[in-house]
């Protein structure tokens, strides 16, 4: 009989989150954390062997202090989900250096703080899988997404390196690229609903993204693109760069 499996994820409120619980195996242990506990407990109310933790992500000492509680009362955790963030999309020069720096607080710093603290325990358990869902905006830069861009390149270059540092150590690091997806993401990224409507043939269902995800966890894969368009405008994108920056000015920009 397999163990089972300890699986954690940040932002567990959202649209993304709650398709991957649906999707786990009844018998995984399922640590869900977010703002707002009673949240939590309220969406996830039908789900058993869960544990609804409220933190503040902007904390780097809640996330330490978080990532201690975990391994003192579960022991383990197999799986680390990074799934938190959010976006905005407007010009550069909209942005102030506040809305900057709180993109990246959630985006990218905690992301990149619960997955060093979270590779340290793993290489100490002997295995583990670090999950972190980045974007396909972290890999085809375009106009009006310059900060959320930013904070997802962030993330794959992080995420890049430290599946090498732990390469030989048991502990596998995937990134995951997603496309847009139908999620409450947008309620803040695109209030209009203009740019999500421009981009309909491109947008993915929580439930395809989160089946995707729910398939790698527990093995070494190294990133996941989503959807399979996307990720071969990606290899033309590294290929010819001249040709695509082109393509993303006056044919791609849907923002």
């Amino acid at each position: 009989m397999a163990k089972q499996r300890i699986i954690a994820i940040t932002g567990a409120s959202g649209g993304l989150a709650q398709e991957i619980v649906k999707q786990l195996s009844p018998s995984d242990g399922i640590i869900l954390l977010g703002r707002d506990k009673d949240k939590l407990e309220k969406c996830y109310r039908h789900v058993e062997n869960k544990t609804c933790l409220a933190i503040d992500l902007r904390d780097d000492n809640a996330i330490k202090k978080m990532v201690d509680y975990l391994y003192q009362r579960f022991g383990r955790i197999d799986v680390f989900i990074n799934n938190a963030g959010f976006g905005e999309f407007k010009s550069y020069d909209n942005y102030t250096s506040q809305e900057v720096r709180d993109m990246f607080d959630i985006n990218t710093f905690a992301t990149l703080t619960f997955s060093r603290l979270m590779a340290e325990k793993m290489v100490e358990q002997g295995n583990g899988h670090i999950v972190n869902i980045a974007s396909m905006a972290g890999k085809i830069a375009t106009a009006n997404s310059s900060v959320y861009a930013a904070t997802k390149f962030a993330v794959i270059g992080f995420s890049d390196a430290l599946r090498l540092e732990l390469a030989d150590k048991g502990v596998y690091v995937t990134t995951v690229n997603p496309g847009p997806i139908e999620t409450g993401f947008f309620d803040q990224a695109d209030p209009s609903g203009a740019y999500l409507e421009s981009v309909k043939k491109f947008v993915l269902s929580p439930k395809y993204v989160a089946k995707k995800i729910v398939r790698i966890l527990c093995k070494n894969k190294r990133e996941v693109n989503l959807p399979r368009l996307l990720s071969v405008a990606h290899k033309g994108y590294t290929l010819f760069p001249r040709i695509s920056d082109k393509l993303a000015t006056n044919v791609f920009n849907y923002k």
